[in-house]
């Protein structure tokens, strides 16, 4: 192989793999952004804190994210005058550059829509971070490694809550089955891999979520007849695009809010 032929073929891994991290990134920050609007809004107040430092895990998991896309970044670009940082990614991107899934942009509703929304998305997590940790990305696996403590508790909680509310009242239980209705046709993405994913596996550092499928679907099932909440066809059409760009309009709007400071008072720090 050419030198040439290298830096191209390292230029084009590197790539990939700043895609790849910022999906992870991207997840977590919208979903955790849109938990930390029940701030001070929930049922009670301990799980009010509850889903508050919920939010402050996976929005340190984007954080944790986003630092190494920016030194992936740097390391590929010559000329460092504005090196890329983890607040480049979060504030200074449109929406069509945000390669999150749907389901975590999606309004949060009532609490159980909340809940249910969490539960998704948690189970997801907790079996992509459980291989990530054999990425053959050290970073990527350090990170899925701590990260994987908190999603553990994540589930755990959103678990119980679906139980609780699917299997409590006439009126949680009607609700439950409302937000099943609507979240449902979002959770396909999760699996359906972007081209980046697929670069991402072949290259040895990212996971084959569709393998994942199967045991995201039988614990949503586990939890579900527990609850006593019809389970969803596991065929039914799904909504995609998040991961390539293609969102909701509710993304511009989290973004308008997310980014006003940064893009008011650019630089500013805290």
């Amino acid at each position: 192989m050419s030198t040439i032929q290298h830096i191209n073929q390292s230029t084009f891994q590197l790539n990939q793999l700043t895609s790849y991290a910022l999906l992870l990134a991207d997840s977590a920050l919208i979903l955790g952004h849109r938990n930390s609007e029940w701030c001070g809004h929930g049922p009670v107040l301990e799980q009010d804190i509850a889903l508050a430092n919920i939010s402050l895990d996976l929005i340190g998991q984007a954080r944790n994210f986003y630092q190494y896309a920016a030194a992936l970044v740097n390391q590929s670009t010559e000329q460092l005058i504005n090196p890329a940082t983890e607040d480049t990614f979060a504030y200074l991107r449109d929406a069509k550059e945000y390669k999150n899934c749907l389901l975590a942009e999606l309004p949060n509703g009532d609490w159980g829509n909340t809940i249910l929304r969490q539960f998704f998305f948690s189970a997801y997590q907790y079996l992509l971070y459980t291989q990530l940790q054999k990425s053959s990305d050290t970073q990527l696996a350090a990170i899925a490694e701590k990260a994987l403590k908190e999603v553990t508790y994540h589930l755990r909680w959103s678990s119980e809550w679906v139980i609780r509310l699917g299997d409590g009242t006439e009126e949680s239980h009607q609700r439950m089955l409302k937000a099943s209705d609507d979240l449902w046709m979002f959770t396909g993405e999760l699996f359906s891999p972007a081209p980046y994913e697929l670069q991402a596996v072949e290259a040895g550092f990212g996971v084959d979520v569709t393998v994942l499928k199967t045991s995201w679907f039988q614990n949503i099932k586990n939890i579900f007849e527990e609850a006593t909440i019809p389970v969803p066809n596991e065929n039914a059409w799904m909504q995609t695009g998040g991961k390539t760009g293609r969102h909701t309009e509710y993304l511009g709007l989290i973004l308008a809010d997310m980014q006003f400071l940064q893009k008011t008072y650019p630089g500013c720090e805290w």
